[in-house]
């Protein structure tokens, strides 16, 4: 069935280009080439249990830095404070929602504000360590509440609320990237242009 969606993706865009050529063929690439977020890529499901153990293992370690002194189970956290916080990192906690949702905002966003090619794909490429950074900020975050103000406040009140905190932030760097690179970019060719007028 996946391989019937991505075929119609594929045809969707072909009828254009058979129809009215490559000039408007290639205005339809990136709205036919987004319609792959609508299937199921049910692969990503493998690496959900890796992506758990990772943000644990960097949470733990950090946790441990600033002096809250935790054991790492698996994808669990333990304080080593006696009645301390137990946390559980599930599978929904994994990032790996985060990760297509943001991915899909900055294809979006990287389309309408870059035209170079490689900044699309650079700024697209970008997001996916954002997203994993933001996945450790919110459990490191959590353990720092937990050990503060008690597990229930932590996995309740701010549990619910820390993912689109975190979703935003992360959002706000990769705008910040963007236009990084532009500012970059026109700065390097106006030098570019200043040492062509000075040869000439």
């Amino acid at each position: 069935s996946r391989l019937s969606v991505f075929a119609l993706v594929g045809i969707l865009w072909g009828i254009p280009y058979y129809l009215y050529g490559w000039q408007v063929a290639k205005r339809l690439i990136f709205p036919c080439a987004y319609l792959v977020f609508c299937i199921p890529l049910n692969f990503l499901d493998s690496v959900t249990h890796p992506l758990r153990i990772f943000a644990t293992s960097v949470a733990a370690a950090l946790l441990n830095g600033v002096g809250i002194g935790v054991e790492q189970s698996g994808a669990r956290l333990h304080s080593m404070t006696p009645g301390g916080f137990d946390l559980d990192v599930a599978d929904a906690c994994s990032g790996i929602r985060s990760l297509i949702a943001i991915t899909a905002l900055t294809a979006i966003y990287a389309n309408l504000t870059q035209r170079q090619p490689w900044k699309q794909w650079f700024m697209f490429a970008t997001s996916i360590p954002l997203v994993l950074i933001g996945n450790v900020v919110r459990i490191f975050t959590t353990g720092i509440v937990a050990e503060a103000f008690g597990t229930d406040m932590a996995m309740q009140l701010y549990h619910d609320f820390s993912g689109f905190i975190i979703f935003m932030v992360v959002f706000i760097l990769l705008i910040s990237i963007g236009t990084m690179i532009d500012r970059h970019w026109l700065e390097e060719r106006k030098r570019w242009w200043q040492g062509r007028l000075s040869i000439t």
